[in-house]
Order: C-alpha cells, then sequence, then structure tokens
C-alpha cells in the first residue's frame, strides 16, 4: 500500500473495546503503523499487555507519566499520526470532546490534535438517542470529526437497538477511505438507492418495510471511497448520512423515483433500496377511525418502477443498472427472473427470511446474477458486499 501511516487508536472504556484488538491486528495488516491510548476505564475491557503484544508498541494512558511527559508526550501522540481513530467512543468521551474537556491523556490528546479524527460510536441505544449526545456528535461533526457507526442489534445492556459499534472491517474500510485514497472511480457518477419507503394509508399510518438501509448506505460509502461522485437517495432510515455523499431524502417510491431520474445521466445506478410494490389509491385525509364490524378496505395501486424505469432510460440510461432482490425462498431463479423482467445489467440477490438476520442485520450473503452467470459471495459483511461490489464495478467500467 505504499510508504506506512500511522495511526493513533484511542481505546475507551466500552464492552466494545475487545473489537480494537482485532482491528490492531487488521490494521497492522493493512501495513499502518499503530500506537494505542487506553483511558483508566478501558483497561477493565482489555489489557495494556494485550494491546502492546498486538501494536508491537507500548501503550500510553498516563497523563502525568513523569517520562513521557517530560518529553510532551500528549503533544507529540497528538501531533506524529496521520489519523486519530477513538473507538469504542462512548457517550463520556464524545461529550468530553465536544466540551473541550482535557483532564486525561485521552481527552488531552484529542484536544491538542490537528490530525483528522475518526469516531466509532458505541453506547446504550437510550444513550445514543439522548438529545445531549446527539448535540454533541453534531458539534464534532461540524467540526470535521468523521463518524462511522453506530451499528443496530442486540447490546450488552440486554437491551436492542442503534448503539453497537461497527465491525472492525468496517472501520478498517473508514481508516482506508481517509488514508489511503482510492481514486478508481474518479470521474464517474455513483447512484445509489437505500432504505425503505413509506406510503401514507392516512395522516398516522402507512406502508413499509423492514429495511434499516444498511446495505445501500454501505455501497454509496464504498462508492465515495473509491473516488466517484456519489449521491444517495434514502429512504427514512435510523442511520446517518454516509462521509463524502450527496444524500437527497425521500418518503415515498413516487419521490425516489423523481429524485433519482432527478441526477440523470450517471454512469452506474445500485438500486438497493426496497421500495414499497402498491400504495393506496387514495390518501385518507383524516385518521381512519377504529369502528365495530369490518376493518376499512384499502385499494392498492401498483408503485412506480424505479429500477426498471433507469434501465430503459434510453440515451440517459447509466451504463451499468444494478438491481437488488431480496426474496424468502428460490433467491435465484427469482433473482434471474428479474434481471430479464426489468432490463437491469446485473442483480444481487439475497435470502431475506426471517432465519437469514439479514433484514437490519450486519452480515449479508449474496449471488451476483449477470449475463455470463452467478457468482455465489460467502457470508460477510455489508460493508465487505459493498466492497467487493465496487470492485467488480469498476472492473466492469475498465473492461
Amino acid at each position: 500500500m505504499g510508504p506506512s501511516r500511522r495511526v493513533l487508536l484511542v481505546i475507551t472504556g466500552g464492552i466494545a473495546a475487545y473489537k480494537c484488538l482485532d482491528l490492531i491486528r487488521r490494521l497492522r495488516e493493512r501495513g499502518f503503523d499503530v500506537r494505542c491510548v487506553l483511558t483508566e476505564a478501558a483497561t477493565h475491557f482489555v489489557t495494556p499487555l494485550s494491546v502492546a503484544a498486538l501494536s508491537e508498541h507500548e501503550v500510553a494512558s498516563d497523563l502525568f507519566s513523569p517520562t513521557d511527559e517530560a518529553r510532551l508526550g500528549h503533544i507529540r501522540l497528538a501531533r506524529e499520526n496521520d489519523l486519530v481513530v477513538v473507538a469504542p467512543a462512548t457517550a463520556n468521551i464524545l461529550a468530553k470532546m465536544a466540551a473541550g474537556i482535557a483532564d486525561d491523556l485521552a481527552s488531552t490528546t484529542l484536544l491538542a490534535t490537528d490530525r483528522p479524527v475518526l469516531v466509532a460510536p458505541a453506547m446504550n441505544s437510550v444513550m445514543w438517542r439522548s438529545a445531549a449526545t446527539q448535540d454533541n456528535l453534531a458539534t464534532l461533526v461540524e467540526r470535521g470529526v468523521r463518524v462511522v457507526g453506530p451499528a443496530d442489534g442486540d447490546l450488552a445492556c440486554g437491551d436492542t437497538g442503534p448503539g453497537r459499534m461497527v465491525e472492525p472491517a468496517e472501520l478498517l474500510a473508514a481508516v482506508d477511505a481517509l488514508l489511503v485514497p482510492d481514486r478508481r472511480l474518479a470521474g464517474r457518477r455513483v447512484l445509489v438507492t437505500s432504505g425503505p419507503t413509506r406510503e401514507p394509508v392516512d395522516p398516522v399510518r402507512y406502508l413499509s418495510n423492514y429495511s434499516s438501509g444498511r446495505q445501500g448506505h454501505a455501497i454509496a460509502a464504498a462508492a465515495a471511497a473509491a473516488g466517484a461522485d456519489t449521491v444517495l437517495v434514502s429512504g427514512p432510515v435510523d442511520r446517518p448520512d454516509p462521509n463524502g455523499v450527496r444524500s437527497v431524502h425521500v418518503g415515498t417510491a413516487a419521490e425516489m423515483l423523481e429524485a433519482c431520474t432527478a441526477e440523470l445521466p450517471v454512469d452506474v445506478a445500485v438500486c438497493a433500496a426496497a421500495v414499497a410494490d402498491w400504495r393506496v389509491a387514495e390518501i385518507a385525509g383524516g385518521k381512519l377511525s377504529k369502528t365495530e364490524g369490518s376493518p376499512p378496505v384499502l385499494e392498492l395501486v401498483e408503485n412506480p418502477d424505479i429500477l426498471a424505469t433507469l434501465a430503459t432510460a434510453g440515451a440517459r440510461r447509466p451504463n451499468l443498472v444494478i438491481g437488488f432482490a431480496a426474496e424468502t425462498s428460490d433467491v435465484v431463479s427469482r433473482a434471474t427472473a428479474k434481471r430479464h423482467r426489468k432490463a437491469c445489467d446485473w442483480i444481487v440477490a439475497n435470502d431475506v427470511s426471517e432465519a437469514s438476520g439479514v433484514l437490519g442485520g450486519d452480515h449479508n450473503r449474496v449471488h451476483l446474477v449477470r449475463d455470463n452467470g452467478i457468482e455465489a459471495w460467502p457470508r460477510m459483511t455489508k460493508v465487505e458486499v459493498a466492497g467487493r461490489l465496487v470492485d467488480e464495478i469498476v472492473r466492469a467500467l475498465e473492461g
């Protein structure tokens, strides 16, 4: 990957600190020189010895070290690295960073750095959603701090929801994007759709699905990381916009189609959104009230087909149109039929049955269906799926 790059990893006190051991290993495999700072709380979850063994550097933790601080150790840590990564980024460290508090080595180093900073939040869902945390995060983003995650899922406290630190592979991809510029898609325009759509029934109800937007957002981030001018058209999701991506937020399928066609021409369109197939023929002006007897009958009409529209856009058709087929059975055969029916170039097919855990989960197992055959990919994280799909897109455009 060229000359070694130096990463300062600040590990704070959360259960997700154990993931940093794998992250250090992965960073070292990629050729990064990794230095680590542990907060006092972090030492309750990982040991300085294990971190030092993996990074092959002494671990820093004491702001008042008589040897390190005699040489202004926190200033050297802050300046002699190319990137500072905070993982897990607890609510406490985010608050300190936002307020400029410097009461230990980690917070002092973060206040003193002039290098890019990447944070990977990890905390309980209620703490994540709190106004204080969201305000602190907004302040940091406004100052240029990059954010990756958090993910949804089971949390150490027993709750389920947003707050899980992203997996090491996703963190590594974010580091790569910042320190190892990928220009393979430079000069290309990529359009990605993501998330569900919501089709109103009345002012308080809607038809939708369980899509989290995790896969579509990961694809948009991977395309941007490869140098593409990337626009993400997203339905309602509980996920931050990816860094380096221009995001357009929509609600309904009709709004998503309008936003997509407004972006043409593009070189590549990846339709990863789980667009509702139907909408109600007439949205009720007031809330439909529950009455005794039969429930109200909803007349449904078909929504516009965004994938087929882009694939048959004539002179404005993207060079490469990729759809997704989320199926619960006969995945490959249904995806193959869909590719021909929609006139798109590729279909990424996946099993979204309840047992697969794909909808809302961190992992995916897909088949890439093309005119020259079907390629089965192993189970991997959605970030890894996104990276591999971008690799295939690059090869197709270069060919």
